[in-house]
């Protein structure tokens, strides 16, 4: 039994706070007891545009009216739409559609391998990933997670992965590469591994090390992406474009959704028969998508993020800065960490009672991940809140 005398029948994958969430519009969630809460967790990165963004509310409740699913052995419109939106705003040519990151970093993984084996005759399988990254939770992209917690259990594991090379070491990767190599893949912030930026140089040197080697470069996009760290993806910051890279969360704005997209080099690697899923691209999904994607170029939502983003940044290092507890506050836009030097647990579970929604990266890490249209006004009363949980805690130890 859980919750008092409420009856779970869910497995507890989860360990779940307290919290019934019942109703949200834009930064507000509500409980299933009327308190209202301040949302800088966006589900994870998900809810870029906040909860119920009407325009994409409104577009599905149109496509509900006309199509909702059909096998992906016919063509729908909306799909292809959203694929020329993709390819027209990034480096890519080709789009394959599933629904979620972890999926779309199975597909990231498949094409990767299948290029070298089939189009170039290769044996070649391996990528390499790195300590504290996280790609997800089905059997393959656990195994591509560098981090061991959430192997536990589940081995034995599938070989063709090196997840040891050390995050911003070009020298770690260097040593990895060998005659099986096909791929190096990486978050451009390490958000579930601490939110640790990719520094500038070292993803330069990495294009420069998979060229030398003739390697793919696959960015896992799926935290970063979608105008989160300030721009559409964040690798437009680096100067340098990957050969695939994969994008969820923020692409549906709280509908499922998830694509892996590559150069046009990689087409003849995905063929029919290839690879498929069953709900990749719905009509629905897509014009979800579609509407996210459209409103945000239009709107330049990922610049906003980028300023906001500096604010808050700039402000909680302000605030902050004589803090004992706190090691430093980092990040890229809207996706930022306060770096504490112990257990965070405490700190995150005093936010909530106050009704602010933060999450963790890692066990000492409080992430914020505010939605990209948060108003000034709400911007200013989470650092309220968040400067009021730090003093707390200051009390706590003083009177311990």
């Amino acid at each position: 039994m859980e919750n008092g005398n409420r009856k779970n029948d869910m497995f507890p994958t989860y360990a779940r706070y307290p919290i019934t969430i019942v109703r949200g519009e834009g930064s507000k969630l509500w409980d299933d007891k009327g308190e209202e809460y301040l949302d800088y967790a966006s589900g994870l990165a998900v809810t870029n545009l906040g909860h119920c963004f009407a325009p994409v509310k409104e577009a599905l409740k149109k496509q509900l009216d006309e199509l909702w699913h059909v096998s992906n052995l016919f063509q729908t419109v909306p799909q292809r739409e959203l694929a020329e939106l993709l390819t027209k705003h990034t480096c890519a040519d080709l789009v394959f559609f599933c629904n979620s990151g972890a999926e779309a970093n199975e597909a990231a993984i498949k094409v990767a391998r299948r290029y070298y084996q089939k189009v170039l005759g290769q044996n070649k399988y391996e990528v390499i990933t790195f300590k504290q990254s996280f790609h997800g939770r089905t059997i393959a992209t656990l195994t591509a997670t560098g981090q061991d917690k959430v192997k536990d259990g589940f081995l034995p594991l599938p070989e063709g992965f090196y997840n040891e090379a050390i995050y911003n070491d070009i020298e770690s990767v260097r040593a990895a590469v060998n005659d099986r190599t096909c791929a190096v893949m990486l978050e451009l912030v390490q958000a579930e591994g601490g939110v640790i930026p990719a520094d500038p140089a070292f993803v330069k040197q990495l294009r420069e090390l998979c060229d030398e080697h003739g390697l793919l470069l696959i960015f896992d996009e799926v935290q970063t992406g979608m105008g989160r760290t300030g721009t559409l993806f964040a690798y437009e910051q680096y100067g340098v474009e990957p050969d695939i890279f994969t994008v969820a969360k923020g692409l549906g704005n709280g509908f499922p959704i998830g694509a892996m997209l590559g150069k046009a080099k990689l087409r003849d690697a995905f063929g029919p028969g290839s690879h498929a899923s069953t709900f990749g691209g719905t009509p629905i999904a897509a014009t979800v998508a579609k509407t996210v994607l459209t409103y945000m170029v239009e709107h330049r939502v990922p610049e906003r993020a980028a300023k906001m983003g500096e604010f808050l940044v700039n402000s909680l290092r302000e605030r902050l800065k004589d803090h004992p507890y706190v090691e430093q506050v980092r990040g890229k836009g809207l996706l930022i960490g306060i770096v504490c030097k112990g257990p965070a647990a405490e700190l995150i579970s005093e936010a909530h009672k106050r009704r602010l929604l933060v999450v963790p990266a890692g066990p000492n890490v409080v992430r914020l991940l505010p939605n990209l249209l948060l108003t000034q006004e709400d911007a200013e009363r989470g650092l309220d809140i968040l400067t009021e949980v730090f003093a707390s805690q200051l009390t706590k130890e003083g009177t311990a």
